[in-house]
Formats: structure tokens, sequence, C-alpha cells
């Protein structure tokens, strides 16, 4: 089967009503990300830190995958499908796509706030919405904190996520604004012979290279007309 790479982005998850990223304004949810969404934040304030992200992992547990989501879990009966996300959701493996890569981590995990444990390999599973600032502790001793990648921090998966992209022979961006580096660097990997979409309701070629075929659309309009054009690949008329 054909590689098909899916590089997601806040726009994704937008049509399950979830937030992912900062608005124009700076704040997430109300909140400056530098209180909240920094190592300096934690060191500062871990209760205010911990009491975001508990919000954000109930928003998200309420949430559901949308038809985006299932459409590319669908796509994986006729292509070997391969998810690359910026989002801390699980909501693309909660639709059943089996191969997803996480660029800023997974809400729905933990990781120690020791020393170094940022590149750790070691997550620890939260049951339901809660993380207790009090009781959650790695066996080490160190508080558990979100397992997501803070502003200032470095993206330990970037080098795993370029080998997959320069392995593709579909490549597709959708919902991302590209606006963060360096994961948006990602779509000048791809190999010169690569079919190359970018799904977003401003998508324009200030954002990627002329060989992109532009889906002015929303992440479900966009992957729908996308499937039509992935089928007629595999059976052309």
């Amino acid at each position: 089967m054909r590689k098909l790479v899916i590089f997601s982005g806040a726009g994704m998850s937008a049509e399950s009503g979830i937030n992912t990223f900062r608005d124009s304004n700076g704040l997430w949810e109300q909140h400056d990300i530098h209180e909240v969404a920094t190592p300096e934040a934690w060191a500062k304030n871990p209760a205010l830190v911990q009491r975001f992200y508990n919000d954000r992992r109930k928003n998200i547990l309420a949430a559901q995958p949308n038809q985006a989501h299932q459409i590319i879990a669908d796509l994986q009966q006729n292509f070997d499908v391969q998810v690359i996300t910026q989002n801390i959701d699980d909501l693309h493996e909660r639709a059943g796509s089996l191969k997803v890569l996480h660029l800023h981590g997974n809400i729905r995990f933990a990781k120690s706030s020791g020393p170094g444990a940022q590149y750790s390999d070691i997550l620890y599973p939260i049951t339901g919405w809660q993380l207790d600032l009090e009781k959650d502790r790695c066996p080490e001793g160190y508080l558990l904190r979100p397992h997501v990648v803070w502003f200032g921090e470095a993206v330990p998966a970037y080098e795993q996520a370029v080998e997959l992209v320069q392995d593709a022979e579909i490549f597709v961006v959708i919902g991302s604004t590209l606006s963060v580096y360096p994961v948006a660097g990602l779509i000048h990997q791809i190999p010169a012979n690569c079919l190359a979409y970018y799904i977003d309701p401003q998508a324009d070629y200030q954002r990627v290279p002329q060989r992109y075929h532009l889906l002015k659309h929303s992440a479900t309009q966009g992957m729908q007309q996308l499937q039509q054009i992935l089928a007629d690949l595999i059976d052309p008329a």
C-alpha cells in the first residue's frame, strides 16, 4: 500500500470543540500561555499548571472524534497511513488511527518532572481527567506533569517525524497554520515525487510551496474532497 502521511494541527480538532492552541491575543482558554505552558510556569506555580491541564483533559475526554478523524482512520483500508499531529488530544486514536506520532505530547499521559525527564520514553497513563499534585508521583518521587511539550522545550519526536515524512508517497497537511517551529519545517521534507495537499480554510502559497495542492476547506470538508481524490488514484475512471 502507498505510504500516506497526515500532518494535523489545531484545526483538525476544532470541529470537535477543542481549542488546542492560543488565539490571536496570545491567550489559551483565557490564560497567558507563559503562565500555564512553560517550564518556568511549572516551577513558579505547579498547582495552576496542573489545574489548567486537568481542565483541558476533562474537555478532551468529553469531546468526540469528528468526521475528518474518521475519514483518516478509514483510509487505512487502502493506504499505509501514518498520522503526525501537533495536537495533544487522542481523537485520532479514538477514531481508529493505528499509527499516531504526537509531536507535542499526549495529554492522556503523564511523565516525571525530574531532571532529564523531558527526553524520557517512560510515560504513565492517566485514568480519568485529573492528576493530583499531592499524590501522583513517579517511582523516583518526582511530581508527575502532563506529557506535553511546553513552549521553550525541545520537540523530542521531531527527528522521527522527519524520517516518516521523507518516506511519504502522499503527504497531507490539515488544520495547521504552519506557524510553530521546528515542526512547520516538515512541509519541506517530502520526497521529490510525493503528492502534497494542504487543507485549511486559509490555505495559500504564502505558507506552503507551489507544489502543494490547496484545498481551502474545513477539516471535514477537506477530508471529504481528499477522500474522493485518493479514491480516483486507486481506481481511476
